[in-house]
């Protein structure tokens, strides 16, 4: 796991506790824990993998334990999954709604969220054309990093 700077990690955590807390919900511990080590990554963590690293401070820790968490942290929207590789990555504007996009290096595993302009729109418009009504969108692209090629 590669490991960052703490103080923007303690920034957000703490603007993610505040989030939780204005929407009447608790910000347990184990909730920080968790969301503080997707913080740390570059890229997307499995569930496996966030409870090895959990277990080091957490002995008890079950993967039953991570995943109630882990639908905790994305029904508030704190983070995504990753439906492509079944892995999550930290959300860091979690205070607003927005449909998502993904850059997702297959060689290092780098994860970078996007905002494509238009894409909502064209997506949306297309859709309604079809009688569809999209709820939420995400759209994941593979391939290479920057730095990987």
């Amino acid at each position: 796991m590669t490991s960052t700077c703490q103080h923007p990690i303690t920034e957000q955590v703490y603007k993610a506790r505040q989030f939780c807390e204005d929407k009447g919900a608790r910000f347990t511990l184990l909730r920080e824990k968790i969301y503080a080590l997707l913080l740390e990554q570059q890229g997307a963590v499995g569930a496996y993998e966030l409870l090895d690293t959990l277990k080091l401070t957490e002995s008890s820790a079950k993967p039953a334990t991570v995943y109630r968490t882990l639908d905790f942290l994305l029904e508030f929207g704190l983070i995504h999954k990753i439906e492509s590789t079944n892995s999550f990555v930290a959300c860091h504007h979690f205070d607003c709604n927005h449909p998502v996009q993904f850059l997702i290096c297959d060689i290092c595993g780098d994860v970078k969220e996007i905002q494509s302009e238009g894409l909502k729109e064209t997506l949306d418009k297309q859709a309604k054309s079809l009688g569809f009504s999209v709820v939420k969108q995400t759209i994941e692209a593979h391939g290479t990093c920057a730095v990987c090629q």
